[in-house]
């Protein structure tokens, strides 16, 4: 029998699978929601013809004396990766979340390439499809873009975003994810050399920050943010943070009109992304008071990713995002106050070299020894309380093995001891969020869910109580004051 092909994998993709942990799983999961019922049958036969496609999936990990490769599994079977899942009768919204809680924390057969669909075929008169991805195939820009080449416009096709295998500079045009996070210039590159360079030197770069700086020769900007990252302090203790353990509670929210979002962004002079993380951050503030915690003057940071790779080179997979920590004041009550205060933050990060740093950090992780990944993974986890991530989606209703898709929500994964992850998904003139928490830290994240709309809403009374500003800005005091009156 012929010896099974095998690549090596990157530095970076196997940093992400040596992240592993009982608690913590590398997993990405996606949940689509559908009113229409699908077909186990053509699922899988969708499956095989769009997704299995990409040769790195029929690939499963494999380490030969600590080198990571990917290699081909000789018994690829589509029937072990689309499988049937059931609820129990009549089970809504709650019994699906609790599956997605359980497949969650389920680690996927390493014997096989490490993806899974899960289709529930009758789920509230239609149907729902759980996607599990190990994030060493792909950071969730790709698995996004590979997702939606799935899709079609319409029940019977045609594709609604076809994937090209070569770059095409007029569908990049046209691509509805353009709007995503372009990558910084030439930063990838210099990354995966200074995480090069800080294996063959055998320096952590929190431990040795400045001789990274030195070997890396970028200059001030770059010295200033390796010291930012290396003398940055922990963030305020919450019941948010602590020692996670297996077991994770996901929840989502009912769709928030995405035009009002922007209406009202527009009406501040603030971003979407500075709009919904306020919101966000409302959301916490208020779970916190309600369980009578201390809100004054906390701050909780968060590990946001950063896409770092030209759009049209998505269909090569991998992992090419970096990260930067954002603060989010959750002790502002003022709703317009806390949104200039995300916006203030947000602003600060531009131009950051932070992603790049993050990125040569990962690649150090996948090409060190394993005493070193672990110190660098906790360097970077013991500084934040969740991560945060944001992906603008398409804007037309798409259709998958032809079931127009109502609705759909994805959960990253938390690395080190961090126990919550906050994802953000705009689709089809809505946005959506989604919560993933550690049970033992946040057993309830749906009651977190619930107050984002809540939050928006806030936000919303408050700027149309208040005076009209002559500077851009509106003055949260009289924001108040306005509302007091009321």
């Amino acid at each position: 029998m012929p010896a099974a092909r095998r690549v090596k994998m990157s530095a970076v993709d196997t940093a992400w699978l040596r992240m592993d942990r009982p608690q913590n799983l590398m997993m990405i999961c996606g949940v689509l929601l559908f009113r229409k019922r699908i077909a186990l049958a053509r699922l899988r036969r969708l499956v095989a013809e769009r997704f299995v496609v990409f040769r790195r999936f029929r690939d499963r990990p494999h380490e030969v004396a600590g080198v990571a490769f990917w290699e081909a599994d000789g018994h690829f079977d589509i029937a072990n990766h689309v499988v049937r899942a059931e609820l129990p009768q009549g089970g809504g919204r709650g019994e699906l979340q609790a599956l997605v809680s359980d497949l969650a924390t389920t680690p996927l057969d390493p014997a096989h390439p490490l993806w899974q669909f899960h289709l529930v075929p009758d789920y509230q008169g239609g149907s729902a499809v759980i996607v599990r991805i190990h994030h060493a195939y792909a950071d969730g820009i790709a698995l996004v873009r590979v997702m939606l080449s799935m899709t079609d416009a319409g029940p019977d096709g045609p594709p609604a975003m076809p994937f090209a295998p070569r770059p095409r500079r007029a569908a990049a045009d046209q691509d509805p994810l353009s709007a995503l996070l372009g990558p910084l210039s030439g930063v990838a590159g210099v990354a995966r050399k200074l995480g090069a360079t800080l294996v063959e030197k055998g320096a952590g770069l929190v431990a040795d920050p400045m001789r990274a700086v030195t070997l890396a020769g970028e200059g001030a900007a770059l010295t200033a943010d390796v010291a930012k990252l290396a003398l940055m302090a922990t963030d305020s203790p919450t019941r948010f943070k602590g020692v996670p353990g297996v077991a994770k509670r996901v929840a989502w929210t009912d769709p928030l009109p995405l035009g009002e979002v922007k209406t009202i962004g527009y009406a501040l002079g603030a971003s979407v992304n500075d709009v919904v993380l306020s919101c966000v951050a409302g959301a916490l503030r208020s779970y916190l008071e309600e369980k009578g915690d201390p809100t004054l003057g906390v701050m909780t940071r968060a590990l946001v990713p950063v896409n770092l790779r030209p759009m049209e080179q998505a269909y090569r997979l991998g992992n090419q995002f970096g990260l930067v920590f954002l603060d989010l004041p959750i002790g502002i009550e003022n709703p317009i106050e806390r949104l200039y205060a995300v916006r203030a933050n947000m602003n600060s990060l531009k131009g950051s070299y932070q992603p790049m740093l993050a990125l040569g950090l990962l690649a150090a992780m996948g090409s060190g020894p394993r005493p070193m990944q672990e110190f660098i993974l906790q360097a970077l986890a013991r500084n934040a309380t969740s991560v945060m991530t944001n992906v603008p989606g398409p804007q037309q209703r798409l259709y998958l093995a032809g079931a127009p898709i109502d609705s759909l929500m994805f959960w990253v994964p938390q690395s080190g001891n961090i126990g919550m992850g906050v994802s953000i998904i705009s689709y089809d003139g809505t946005v959506q969020f989604g919560i993933i928490a550690d049970a033992g830290l946040c057993p309830d994240p749906e009651r977190i869910a619930d107050r984002v709309a809540r939050e928006f809403e806030q936000l919303v009374l408050t700027t149309l109580m208040a005076p009209w500003p002559r500077t851009g800005d509106l003055d949260p005091e009289d924001a108040a004051a306005a509302i007091a009156r009321q």
